[in-house]
């Protein structure tokens, strides 16, 4: 596999109802860090996927990584906004661990009022096509806490379950919880809707 494939360039993918688009640039550039600040400050985001923007300041450096991981081709951060009115819903992240032999790892936090409409699984699953299809991905992962009800999402996404790795991350309530390690290969079939 071509080392020069993998990487990430910027793409908008489209799922009728909402639109991911990466980070960093309209429309997911500094507009939207009155509603990072918002997401920081969600008590579900906070303590699965504490997010570093309190405030703007904190929020523009953010921002400012996803830009990097997107120019350096290391990560692609989508931001999935209302297809309507624009709405932040969420993000979804693929980033590389190790791109020389194609093994990246995904991640996404949605708002409250995105959630239980299957948008989480809808995003996760594009972007993980995408990923595997534009960037020759081999492997992805996902990982998250035992208590975070993510699982659902990874199964749905076709993340078969690998195990569990025990005190593996320090989460937003200061404590290391186990986590559950799914993957999907490239060559694993598609997920049923």
């Amino acid at each position: 596999m071509s080392t020069s494939l993998q990487t990430f360039v910027r793409t908008t993918l489209d799922l009728a109802d909402a639109t991911l688009h990466p980070w960093g640039h309209t429309p997911a550039g500094p507009e939207r860090l009155d509603d990072l600040v918002a997401a920081a400050a969600d008590p579900t985001i906070a303590l699965w996927n504490p997010l570093a923007t309190a405030d703007h300041k904190a929020a523009q450096t953010w921002l400012e990584a996803r830009e990097d991981g997107w120019d350096r081709g290391v990560g692609a951060a989508f931001a999935t906004l209302d297809a309507t009115d624009g709405t932040l819903l969420g993000t979804v992240n693929l980033r590389w661990t190790d791109r020389a032999d194609g093994l990246a790892m995904i991640g996404y936090w949605f708002l409250p009022h995105a959630r239980g409409r299957g948008l989480a699984t809808r995003a996760t699953r594009a972007v993980t096509t995408w990923g595997f299809h534009t960037a020759a991905a081999r492997r992805i992962e996902l990982a998250h806490a035992t208590g975070n009800e993510a699982c659902r999402v990874a199964g749905r996404c076709g993340y078969l379950p690998e195990g569990t790795l025990r005190e593996s991350h320090l989460f937003g309530d200061g404590l290391h919880h186990d986590e559950h390690l799914h993957a999907r290969l490239a060559t694993d079939p598609e997920p049923r809707p």
